[in-house]
């Protein structure tokens, strides 16, 4: 006799179906409001950038000059170009990242016109200028790697290949006739007298690549073995010899090509790395250790290291600050960002181009005159908004290639940050990075905007798996 209770072929068939329609129409719901949430914020994004250019030419000249404003608008159209592509190519990436990667740059653009319109420089002889260019270059590259890159995983067969062109890229400015000195630093290369590229910027998103794809087949060797030494589990002495690697080649980038920054944002990028991957304590008690041993090397070896010290902690001193290469710029900073106070002088009404290198090094206390303290916390909350979604990407990642990478990538934009703030605030030595987005610098918004990409891509892989 048949169980009048059970439900028929038929009605099992239609909540089957049911259930897969439904699936499907939340897979097709879901990233259409991704997409739609981050075009309603690039739209702001758009309006503060291009309301700061105009808030610039007002202060700065009492009227508004449309071109600059026209290329602005050329930009705008490039993020809108990149929105597309993600609607097509990676429907379910972060809808944060972009935008919050627009207005960034965007009051970086404004800053550096803002310098320009100061020393009177204009045209296509203008930083400004030049920033429009390399920016419309870098977000170009950012659609193409995220059309053609689809499977990130991929990058892990690499790893050795993306090692190799790091190194590459950071003797590059040692090779004679291409390589340029600046401000001492040899970490530009360039034909003829035209500078063009800093490889170090590049060599970051190589290294970072290399990390995570080494991390991921070493972790259980670098984690589980050792000794523990008062409660602390330390590695093998076999195992040590990456770190002691990485270590060697910052301290060459230190010696040979004169880069207390870059070689700080090497080392701590494959410390967080490390930890990330092992979760142990030791490898951060070596890795400051081995911070604390090439300091004070470096301190008493290389006369240039010492004199930056000497800028940061007796800046104030007559004698250090008339001295050459002295404390001057660092003591005009601090001026600058005094002189802006609590809210700033408005842009384009302030003075921040007394102080050198102001579209560059020094765009922070630049901002921070004119922007004053509220204008420099909001500018760090992006930072912080930027760096923890890429880190959300990182924790949340299937796999730990892709927790990795994410993690690494997003640490190298937050310790570029804290290393550039923290020298102009004297909360640090000074050093020559340039602050992502914001600073004038070709080759920093190309690596930066392929951080962009690649944490897009991550983002949408994580998504596209139903765990974001």
């Amino acid at each position: 006799m048949t169980d009048r209770t059970a439900p028929s072929a038929l009605q099992t068939g239609i909540v089957q179906l049911r259930d897969v329609t439904e699936a499907i129409r939340v897979r097709i719901r879901n990233p259409a409001k991704l997409r739609n949430l981050e075009l309603f914020l690039l739209v702001i994004a758009w309006v503060i950038a291009g309301g700061a250019m105009v808030l610039v030419q007002l202060g700065a000249l009492q009227r508004v000059d449309l071109f600059p404003l026209q290329l602005a608008a050329g930009l705008g159209i490039l993020t809108l170009a990149l929105h597309i592509a993600l609607r097509i190519v990676a429907r379910e990436a972060d809808a944060i990242i972009l935008p919050v990667a627009t207005v960034l740059n965007g009051l970086g653009i404004a800053m550096i016109y803002r310098i320009d319109i100061a020393e009177g420089v204009t045209g296509w002889d203008a930083a400004s200028m030049r920033q429009i260019t390399w920016t419309g270059i870098a977000l170009v590259v950012a659609i193409a790697a995220i059309v053609v890159v689809r499977n990130h995983r991929v990058l892990a067969r690499y790893r050795f290949l993306a090692m190799a062109v790091a190194i590459i890229l950071l003797v590059l400015p040692l090779v004679p006739g291409i390589g340029r000195t600046i401000n001492g630093a040899t970490v530009w290369i360039g034909i003829g007298s035209i500078v063009s590229l800093q490889p170090g910027e590049l060599a970051k998103i190589a290294l970072a690549i290399f990390f995570a794809g080494y991390l991921m087949t070493a972790r259980d060797s670098l984690s589980v073995v050792g000794r523990k030494v008062l409660g602390i589990r330390f590695p093998r002495l076999r195992d040590l010899g990456p770190i002691l690697i990485v270590w060697g080649m910052c301290m060459l980038v230190l010696v040979f090509q004169r880069d207390l920054g870059t070689s700080m944002l090497y080392f701590g990028l494959f410390l967080v790395m490390i930890y990330v991957a092992t979760g142990r304590r030791s490898w951060m008690f070596i890795g400051v250790g081995l911070v604390a041993l090439g300091g004070i090397a470096a301190y008493f070896v290389l006369g240039y290291v010492q004199r930056r010290i000497d800028a940061w902690i007796h800046a104030f001193d007559q004698s250090v600050y008339e001295a050459q290469g002295g404390s001057f710029q660092i003591v005009q900073g601090v001026f600058g960002m005094a002189h802006g106070g609590l809210l700033g002088t408005g842009l384009g009404l302030g003075r921040p181009d007394i102080t050198p290198y102001a579209n560059s090094d020094y765009i922070i206390p630049s901002l921070g005159e004119e922007l004053g303290l509220a204008g420099i916390f909001a500018i760090l909350g992006l930072y912080l908004i930027l760096v923890s979604r890429g880190v959300r990407v990182g924790f949340q990642g299937p796999d730990d290639f892709t927790k990795l990478l994410a993690v690494g990538l997003a640490f190298a934009i937050g310790l570029q940050v804290f290393i550039v703030v923290g020298g102009v605030t004297r909360l640090i030595p000074l050093t020559g990075l340039t602050t992502p987005f914001l600073a004038a610098g070709g080759s920093s918004l190309l690596a930066n905007w392929l951080i962009v990409a690649l944490l897009l891509r991550l983002s949408d892989s994580v998504r596209g798996r139903g765990i974001a």
